[in-house]
């Protein structure tokens, strides 16, 4: 059987937050491409082990890495379970193991307006959606190769006035300015980063408000331009165009995926 190359061959890939929503469909079409796919999760390992499956199944080699985020040292426990483990899927080189693709998916929501917001929510959602991506590229940096890719999953919320989050909407606009530096940062080395910024997607993170509910779910509906509430498919293959050799020359970017929130 002739084997046809996929545009992630040979590539090795992070993804945190892999084991459901958003980041398990980018963990899935990351290994459609052809990529090793290094995915963690923070609680529910059977959810992480099933994307496992899956990318297996479709012929690419994945590992699940418990690594839970939005604590101090959280990031070098990562990598250190990367290190561990990445051997099962992928050799590494002369001075370890290595790793071509990050993808900060991991994030948590905060719906809570300024007079309601508390001092350790706001803490909260900073480490999750700030400091966690912020030292996971960190400690990252020695393992990522030269012309690797850095996709951060940002958020329409990082560009709209949202007072019902603001916090959370804070956080957003930190990460892109996070990514503007990165690419700065580390284009000498060939390396990207960009960052893609959903609207409402329908996963479980939304699913207590949004399925089974026809108004709210026509509600979301008409808020974009194209007129459907967006699946978490449509962000995976923006983040699988930035991660491959056809995004060479887009870093520093934040790539609007809300299907035209507030145009």
């Amino acid at each position: 059987m002739t084997h046809h190359p996929r545009p992630l061959d040979e590539k090795i890939a992070l993804v945190t937050g892999g084991s459901r929503g958003i980041g398990r469909a980018i963990a899935e079409r990351l290994g459609r491409d052809g990529a090793v796919v290094a995915l963690t999760y923070a609680r529910d390992a059977a959810a992480a082990d099933e994307v496992v499956a899956t990318i297996r199944k479709g012929g690419a080699r994945a590992v699940a890495l418990h690594a839970p985020l939005g604590h101090r040292g959280d990031a070098a426990a990562l990598w250190s379970a990367f290190d561990e483990r990445i051997t099962e899927c992928a050799p590494g080189t002369g001075t370890g193991p290595v790793v071509d693709i990050i993808v900060n998916n991991v994030g948590i929501a905060m719906s809570a307006a300024l007079p309601a917001l508390t001092e350790d929510d706001f803490d909260k959602v900073f480490a999750v959606n700030v400091r966690a991506p912020f030292f996971v590229v960190r400690e990252g940096l020695k393992r990522l190769r030269d012309g690797g890719r850095i996709v951060n999953i940002s958020s329409g919320a990082g560009r709209l006035a949202m007072p019902e989050a603001i916090a959370y909407g804070a956080t957003k606009g930190a990460l892109d300015n996070l990514t503007l530096n990165l690419a700065k940062e580390l284009g000498p080395r060939g390396i990207t980063a960009n960052a893609v910024a959903p609207g409402i997607i329908d996963t479980d993170v939304n699913a207590a408000w949004l399925r089974g509910n026809p108004a709210a779910e026509a509600d979301a509906a008409a808020r974009a331009a194209l007129g459907r509430v967006g699946r978490p498919d449509d962000v995976a293959d923006v983040v699988a165009f930035l991660a491959s050799h056809d995004a060479r020359w887009v870093t520093g970017k934040v790539i609007d995926a809300t299907g035209g929130v507030r145009l």
